[in-house]
């Protein structure tokens, strides 16, 4: 997919704002849970302290006395993460749980703590071994005592932050496995979306090779108009092709007609005015012929649609050259795939063909060979199509060969033509687009190949 196609850009911005959406959600569900999970864990704190409160009395002596065991067993385990504390704020002895040993609580940040409004004041510390440590402290002044007393339950950080972690990576695997299916399915969108794109892009494709000549189909309210406008350019370039060459036409015969009087007129007087008269007329009509054959082909090679079998057109020509060189024995070899397809109109075909068709028997000893190369290889976009032909004639030397080309050039005065056949045939070749190239032949003679816009892609 290429970077500055729309199918990449809705995609893309898709994607972006999927994933912004996505990550946001994934963030937003985690502190949810991180908050649930801590208000549940400083809630279990908060029952614990509650119970450490109640279980603990002052006795006759005087002195803050356990009557019974809370039920968490942790509490009398080493250094089990899991902490109690009592401690008179007079400075007199902790009475602290087994799992603390020989450590007491750290109750520094109990400074900057904020209280409820019940007195309880939750913060992190450091407990013994470095554990991450939850503590929920309370102070109370018990009956018959007489300085306040800090309680403090302490619980391990670990288990409440392993449980976030578990869910942020459940969080994480569940936001990658949305995300990888919202982008299939923005694949899936945008490529069902864009389709009709594709439907007129091939129809464009097969109006410009020559097999259909307007877009056909039903498309989406939005492609509609377009198609609708785009059969309406097509239809109007066919108009405009026709009246240019009724004018074409009309030109050509309110020419002629002149120019044959001219010409008529000129032949009954003898002498050099009449003499000079005739050749000027002949070199009218020439240039005429010329330069309204150019106009004829260039408005014929810019048409959209236009699409010509190619076997049946050569079949012709070849046939006809057979008859014409009939009794100088050349026998003429025709090499053409039924698929073959010329992007023009057959008159051009015939044109071009024809001449180097001909300009090989001219030139042969016995044999010309005609192939036709439906996908001939070219440095541009479009496909094109390569006539080649051969003869086992003289050949051409390497320096001669651009010399042919020039419009009336003749190497052999003793050969029949004019001398235009060439030029013509690389006029028509440039028009479409194409070119004329001459090599020498496996035969032992010239090779011609002309190069063609094809319509069989």
């Amino acid at each position: 997919m290429r970077s500055d196609s729309l199918a990449f850009r809705l995609i893309a911005g898709a994607a972006l704002w999927s994933g912004i959406a996505l990550i946001a959600g994934g963030l937003t569900l985690s502190a949810i849970f991180r908050n649930s999970v801590e208000r549940s864990f400083d809630a279990r704190l908060d029952v614990l302290l509650d119970s450490l409160i109640a279980t603990t009395e002052v006795n006759e002596e005087g002195n803050l006395a356990r009557t019974r065991a809370l039920s968490e067993t942790r509490f009398d385990l080493a250094y089990s993460g899991w902490y109690w504390q009592i401690w008179p704020v007079a400075a007199r002895p902790a009475q602290r749980s087994r799992s603390l040993f020989d450590q007491s609580l750290d109750l520094a940040p109990l400074q900057d703590a904020k209280r409820s409004e019940n007195g309880l004041a939750v913060f992190d510390t450091l407990g013994p071994e470095a554990q991450k440590l939850r503590v929920a402290e309370r102070r109370v002044t018990l009956p018959d005592y007489d300085v306040p007393v800090s309680f403090a339950v302490a619980g391990d950080r670990s288990e409440m932050n392993e449980e976030i972690q578990g869910f942020n990576t459940w969080v994480f695997i569940a936001m990658a496995a949305m995300g990888a299916g919202l982008l299939v399915a923005l694949l899936i969108q945008v490529q069902f979306g864009l389709r009709p794109l594709e439907r007129v892009r091939f129809s464009l494709a097969q109006i410009r090779s020559g097999r259909a000549t307007r877009l056909d189909g039903e498309f989406p309210a939005e492609i509609e108009p377009l198609a609708e406008e785009l059969n309406g350019l097509l239809e109007g370039n066919r108009e405009v092709l026709e009246r240019a060459r009724t004018h074409v036409g009309n030109l050509a015969h309110a020419l002629k007609t002149p120019l044959s009087v001219l010409t008529n007129e000129a032949r009954m007087h003898d002498g050099p005015f009449g003499e000079t008269v005739d050749r000027m007329a002949r070199q009218m009509r020439e240039q005429i012929d010329h330069h309204l054959a150019r106009a004829r082909m260039a408005a014929s090679a810019n048409v959209l649609g236009a699409h010509t079998p190619v076997e049946p057109v050569l079949e012709r020509i070849v046939l006809a050259l057979e008859r014409i060189y009939e009794d100088q024995g050349i026998s003429i070899e025709l090499d053409c795939p039924d698929e073959a397809g010329f992007r023009g109109e057959a008159q051009d075909l015939e044109e071009v063909a024809g001449n180097l068709l001909d300009n090989a028997c001219k030139w042969a000893n016995a044999r010309v060979r005609m192939t036709v190369i439906p996908d001939a290889a070219m440095r541009k976009a479009r496909p094109f199509l390569c006539l080649r032909v051969e003869d086992d004639g003289p050949g051409l030397p390497e320096g001669a060969r651009n010399a042919v080309l020039k419009r009336g050039a003749r190497l052999d005065e003793t050969k029949p033509g004019s001398g235009l056949g060439l030029s013509i045939v690389t006029e028509i070749a440039e028009l479409y687009g194409g070119e004329l190239k001459f090599e020498t032949s496996a035969l032992g003679g010239l090779r011609a190949d002309l190069y063609l816009p094809s319509a069989a892609a």
